[in-house]
């Protein structure tokens, strides 16, 4: 099912960072513009994502870490927040 790595690339696309949080791609963009998952970094031909940017934010939202939220700017844009 879906790709399949023995060890996960360190900054992955979109479709390999989809399957690493098993979301279809529209789930994976909800989540993002929630802030439940990160941002994208350019690298390369187009965005990619931080597998350990990744694991952080889910470890905030399963509570495995206990981190306080920083200020995050889309929480002041009309498209991911209520600005």
């Amino acid at each position: 099912m879906g790709i399949q790595f023995s060890t996960w690339p360190r900054l992955m696309k979109r479709q390999t960072a989809c399957a690493y949080v098993d979301m279809s791609a529209a789930e994976f963009e909800r989540e993002i513009a929630a802030g439940r998952l990160p941002m994208p970094v350019d690298m390369g031909r187009g965005p990619r994502w931080s597998r350990e940017e990744i694991d952080r934010f889910i470890e905030r939202l399963t509570g495995e870490a206990d981190v306080t939220t920083a200020n995050d700017w889309r929480a002041q844009t009309k498209l991911y927040g209520n600005g």
